[in-house]
């Protein structure tokens, strides 16, 4: 079993607080943002960054639909970790300045992925699928914080 990661950045066309603000807003901002392989958004405690427990599922292909229920931190100014409860899947969030007026977004999840040939095609092709899905909420975080 090896540790499975896909990671995906895009430059924000707004300061590094208004973006960071957005994502960490799971009250409100978020789930205006969530693509449509997420479904069953829920925040059950908090709705503002740390401290919050938030719940989605996530539909990473035809087949495979992720339960998740995510606690989320801040160890960090800029920085959001969500951390499912029901796997091994850890997904941070950094927001940084980017030169005026822009902000570089960099999104990491990380999983224990399956063993053998499962895992072997697991490593190979979830990476990919889950940066498709990345890369979709980041627009649609752009779409929101450029107005």
């Amino acid at each position: 079993m090896a540790q499975v990661e896909a990671t995906t950045e895009r430059i924000v066309v707004a300061d590094a607080e208004t973006v960071f603000d957005a994502l960490a807003d799971y009250s409100g901002t978020r789930g205006r943002l969530l693509p449509e392989q997420y479904s069953e958004y829920e925040v059950r405690e908090g709705g503002d960054g740390e401290g919050s427990l938030v719940h989605w599922k996530l539909q990473a292909t035809s087949k495979r639909v992720r339960d998740c229920l995510l606690e989320v931190t801040e160890p960090s100014d800029g920085e959001l970790v969500e951390k499912d409860r029901n796997s091994s899947m850890v997904t941070t969030w950094r927001v940084t300045p980017a030169g005026e007026g822009r902000s570089r977004v960099v999104v990491t999840t990380t999983w224990t992925g399956a063993g053998g040939i499962g895992g072997f095609f697991e490593r190979t092709f979830a990476p990919k699928g889950l940066a498709r899905i990345h890369d979709a909420l980041l627009a649609n975080l752009a779409t929101e914080v450029e107005k």
